[in-house]
């Protein structure tokens, strides 16, 4: 007796069709699963027996073989569960074999019968768009997930029981419905304002400048004078995400199984700050059985790091590739996978060792020895990188006991958003969103400067000794500045504002 039901499993952070293959055949009693599965795959016959069987079936005491196809790739985790018990079933004559294949399954099961949540079902969701099928059958927490593509009927299961009655027509399922407008609306909301900082107005700028081009920052300043208070509110001048954005977004949330349950999808840009300890593979990604890092979890979003010397240096140095391209490649013996990561990097330092140098209030006790050996630890390629630095100086009594609130996020949202509507305008034929993404050919074509503006240029390059790349960046900036002066030309006090952005060039030369 042979039967064939159908699911799906990731690379990287898309799907592809597996087709879960049965065949029960006379011979001594044997539970056999073949397609290279690892570990939690070959663990399933133990499940998937007791789910049979507690479920109130019958489990053939025969020759079981069990084979994932295409057999040439590694399958993990437990959501074959589902689709192997319903492929037994379906050899055994419980279940219509025409009707179970025209699904979907993914599920892992308790030894009860009840159907469990597993990670990745939206990118499976996302592919079956393509598969000639009649719907995708999940757990009931992932229903929600899955119903968001909204082009194949998603159904929400909670036991195997439930799957079989349905495939038999014993009982009817209603597909899993999400209002996609109604979840961006209550994104929107924010629970942390602009209005809540008191001072800092050029740091607001610089902000503001960073989000309308999408530049990344590093932020300069003693201890208490709201570097990580500033990052955390950057989210909230960002432009609202596409659904194409919330979608891609969404998945690599859905495969690290960090989605929360009661939300379908990341309609909020990300904000991801992680510890100053974390490893290489959990910043980049990797490990033994690949999975995005921080830099792909905060993909369309910000990622932020706070005390940014702190950080291992050959961590640091691995950001190169996603800041330069846009995705981290990570390469094993048996396949290399690809994961998005286009973020908007923050960073945050103190100024030296201690924290107060240049601190009115504090003395600083760092010699220059120490100050040097701390600031090297953040490389000239990985500073070249950073668009805009920005020293955070602390916050006087009078602005702290200013009773007015400042301008609220909402209003700087929309000098940025108007600034992002131009650059789209300008790039769109290019495949880019923001200046940050411009290259060489772009800059030559976008970014002319009148003779003023090249005298300046050159005055400051050969006096801090700007490498390529930084002047590239002073130029984009200052495309930015213009940008949001509603300027077609780049003219020289938008220049003059983009080189005053490079604070640590002035300290280092």
């Amino acid at each position: 007796m042979l039967a064939k039901v159908l699911s799906g499993a990731l690379i990287g952070i898309d799907a592809y069709p597996v087709e879960v293959e049965v065949d029960i055949a006379q011979g001594l009693p044997q539970f056999a699963t073949v397609g290279l599965p690892e570990g939690a795959v070959k663990e399933s016959k133990d499940r998937v027996k007791s789910a049979i069987k507690n479920s109130g079936y019958e489990f053939p005491a025969r020759r079981i073989t069990i084979n994932l196809a295409p057999a040439d790739i590694k399958k993990d985790g437990a959501a074959f569960d589902l689709p192997m018990a319903l492929g037994l079933l379906t050899a055994t004559g419980v279940v219509p074999a025409e009707r179970a294949r025209r699904f979907v399954l993914m599920g892992e099961l308790s030894l009860d019968g009840r159907i469990k949540p597993v990670r990745g079902s939206l990118p499976v969701a996302v592919a079956a768009r393509g598969w000639d099928v009649d719907g995708l059958i999940l757990p009931e927490e992932n229903a929600r997930e899955g119903a968001i593509v909204d082009s194949v009927p998603t159904y929400g299961v909670r036991d195997l029981g439930e799957v079989v009655d349905f495939l038999n027509g014993a009982r009817q399922l209603e597909p899993c419905a999400v209002d996609i407008d109604d979840m961006f609306r209550r994104a929107a909301r924010h629970a942390e304002d602009f209005a809540e900082v008191r001072g800092q107005e050029h740091v607001k700028r610089a902000l503001e400048v960073a989000a309308a081009g999408s530049h990344n920052l590093l932020m300069v300043g003693p201890p208490g004078s709201g570097k990580t208070m500033l990052a955390r509110r950057i989210a909230t001048i960002l432009p609202a995400q596409s659904f194409a954005e919330a979608l891609e977004t969404t998945k690599i949330h859905s495969i690290t199984g960090l989605l929360p349950q009661q939300d379908a999808v990341v309609a909020v840009r990300p904000f991801r700050s992680p510890h100053h300890t974390i490893s290489d593979a959990g910043l980049i990604g990797g490990g033994p059985h690949p999975k995005p890092g921080e830099v792909s979890l905060a993909h369309n979003g910000v990622l932020f790091l706070d005390e940014l010397p702190e950080f291992k240096k050959n961590v640091l140095e691995m950001l190169r590739q996603p800041l330069e391209d846009g995705q981290v490649t990570i390469s094993r013996a048996a396949q290399t996978l690809t994961y998005p990561a286009s973020f908007m990097l923050v960073a945050a330092m103190n100024p030296c060792p201690c924290g107060y140098q240049g601190d009115p209030q504090h003395d600083c006790t760092c010699t220059p020895l120490m100050v040097q050996r701390y600031r090297t630890r953040i490389s000239g390629p990985l500073l070249d990188r950073i668009d805009l630095h920005v020293e955070v100086p602390r916050v006087p009594h009078k602005d702290l006991a200013d009773p007015v609130d400042a301008e609220p996020s909402e209003q700087v949202r929309g000098r940025v958003d108007a600034a992002r509507e131009v650059q789209l305008g300008r790039l769109k034929q290019y495949g880019l969103h923001a200046n940050a993404q411009m290259q060489a050919r772009h800059i030559r074509k976008f970014c002319a400067v009148d003779q003023a503006g090249q005298q300046l240029l050159e005055m400051v390059t050969d006096r801090l000794g700007l490498s390529a790349r930084t002047y590239t960046r002073v130029l984009k900036v200052a495309r930015t500045i213009a940008d949001l002066a509603g300027s077609e030309q780049i003219q020289q006090p938008h220049l003059a504002e983009a080189i005053q952005y490079r604070s640590l060039d002035r300290r280092t030369n």
